[in-house]
């Protein structure tokens, strides 16, 4: 946000807005990297994002600027604004702060059978299924049943397991064992109630300058 900041007059110069001086925003949480979004914003709505590093947009239907958040508590702190191939379109990355909906869903996409996960947080909401359900003759489940201990040995395993093939500079059989090892790092955040959100907030928080 400091460089745009710095910049934001040949930024907006730069951009295609439509006949009616708005430009199509996507906006996705920061964490997840779910999309969250589809809104506009004209010049004046993109001008106090970028100065107050909250979202603004501009709304088709009410003909007037809106601050997100402004009403619901809802806000969507903004962590970098990409601009696409055309300059006709943004990507806003935040950090949303509560729900983006106004139905109450942390998505406006919310109607996907796999709620429009990323992979890793998809396959999170799948062990967490394991652990409730505990379906015969899953391996997950199996795990789950062992208990704490077993599941802690079996992180560790995989990690040695890591280690060695990077140690041997076998470059497939890494890519192969790092799978293994997200699988049960994974797999142990699930049975320590611990939300993979909350391991990347914490590395957000020690990236941020």
């Amino acid at each position: 946000m400091g460089e745009i900041s710095m910049n934001i007059d040949k930024l907006i110069e730069n951009l295609k807005f439509d006949e009616r001086g708005l430009i199509p925003v996507i906006v996705q949480d920061y964490t997840t990297g779910k999309v969250l979004m589809l809104a506009y914003m004209n010049e004046e709505a993109l001008r106090k994002t970028i100065e107050t590093k909250e979202a603004w947009y501009f709304s088709r239907s009410r003909n007037s600027l809106w601050h997100k958040g402004e009403t619901s508590g809802n806000y969507q702190k903004v962590m970098d604004i990409a601009v696409d191939c055309d300059k006709d379109a943004l990507l806003v990355m935040v950090e949303q702060i509560g729900v983006a909906c106004h139905t109450g869903n942390f998505s406006c996409f919310y109607r996907s059978e796999k709620s429009g996960d990323s992979f890793l947080f998809y396959l999170e909401k799948y062990l967490k299924d394991r652990k409730e359900y505990l379906p015969e003759s899953s391996y997950t489940a199996k795990l789950f049943k062992n208990g704490k201990e077993r599941i802690f040995q079996k992180l560790g395993e995989e990690a040695i397991e890591t280690i060695i093939a990077g140690l041997r500079e076998d470059r497939d059989r890494l890519i192969y064992e790092s799978a293994d090892l997200l699988f049960h790092f994974l797999l142990t955040l699930v049975e320590e109630n611990i939300e993979l959100k909350e391991v990347i907030t914490e590395l957000i928080k020690r990236h941020k300058p």
